[in-house]
């Protein structure tokens, strides 16, 4: 019986991820911004609308409290963010962003806006709808799909 290999999706996905996060930190270094961190484009995006307890940042990010907290930490020590106590509920650390992290967060969304606009225009709108319908079905956990569910789906 011959057995022919499995597909190796995850390495193509794995060296996707790579290359996007990648190309990303090259196009932020070129802004001034040669310190970002894969965490990063997902906690300055939330943190844009307003400050955010660190447990609420831990669950967008599909994270732990710590790892959260360990997230926020580093934008403070870059100067991109702020953490105070909550003045209703003491236990609850809030995290924002200080005007030099508004900076640093629209840079960031301009560059994801950017790359997200050169994908689209390498493939078919066609193409674009697959690769997304496969890369929803590569969420297999629960969390993972309910925050792609907030995510748009392409045209085509």
């Amino acid at each position: 019986m011959t057995t022919t290999a499995a597909y190796p999706f995850g390495d193509l996905l794995a060296l996707a991820r790579q290359s996007w996060l990648g190309e990303m930190a090259s196009r932020l270094a070129r802004l001034g911004y040669a310190d970002y961190r894969r965490s990063d484009a997902a906690a300055v995006r939330l943190l844009r609308r307003g400050p955010v307890p660190v447990g609420q940042l831990g669950t967008a990010l599909g994270v732990t409290r710590q790892a959260a907290r360990k997230a926020a930490d580093a934008l403070q020590q870059r100067g991109s963010a702020t953490t105070r106590r909550d003045p209703r509920d003491s236990r609850q650390l809030n995290v924002a962003l200080t005007p030099a992290g508004q900076d640093y967060a629209r840079a960031v969304t301009a560059v994801i806006d950017e790359l997200n606009r050169e994908v689209a225009r390498r493939v078919e709108p066609a193409q674009l709808a697959a690769a997304d319908a496969v890369l929803r079905a590569v969420l297999f956990d629960a969390s993972a799909r309910q925050r792609a569910a907030w995510l748009p789906r392409p045209d085509g």
